[in-house]
């Protein structure tokens, strides 16, 4: 875990949970397009690219968890858009891999949520896989 050497004061907070929950936002906006959280995680993270170490941290972290499930998503999305509109078969493939995406977007709601609440009472919290990749990317 990346201790900050100070105690990031109720703006900074607010703003770096605001970057995990804006995906959650985006999801039930857009829920049937899967690049629609990541559009508008990405457009956070623009806004606050200049801001804060804190801040600029969380978003960085919430845009990265982004990429992969829009990426799992995608794959789901037009696998299934093939099944319905060019007759393709439900194999035993699809059904593991839509299981599988099922899991990682339930978990990845539930750690967005632990993640934006923690951050919002002044708390880092480190992403098992993407904490080391964006501390490597930021650097203070």
């Amino acid at each position: 875990m990346t201790n900050f050497a100070y105690q990031p004061d109720d703006y900074e907070c607010e703003r770096a949970s605001n970057s995990y929950l804006m995906s959650v936002v985006a999801v039930i906006v857009g829920l049937p397009l899967p690049v629609i959280n990541l559009i508008a995680t990405g457009i956070f993270y623009l806004n606050n690219r200049k801001s804060t170490y804190f801040i600029r941290w969380h978003c960085t972290q919430a845009l990265l968890s982004q990429v992969i499930i829009v990426l799992m998503n995608s794959v789901g999305f037009y696998w299934t858009l093939s099944i319905i509109f060019r007759d393709a078969i439900v194999t035993n493939a699809y059904i593991a891999y839509i299981i599988t995406v099922l899991f990682f977007n339930l978990m990845e709601f539930i750690v967005t949520v632990y993640a934006a609440s923690r951050t919002r009472q002044g708390k880092h919290v480190e992403l098992w896989v993407f904490g080391p990749l964006t501390n490597e990317i930021c650097k203070a």
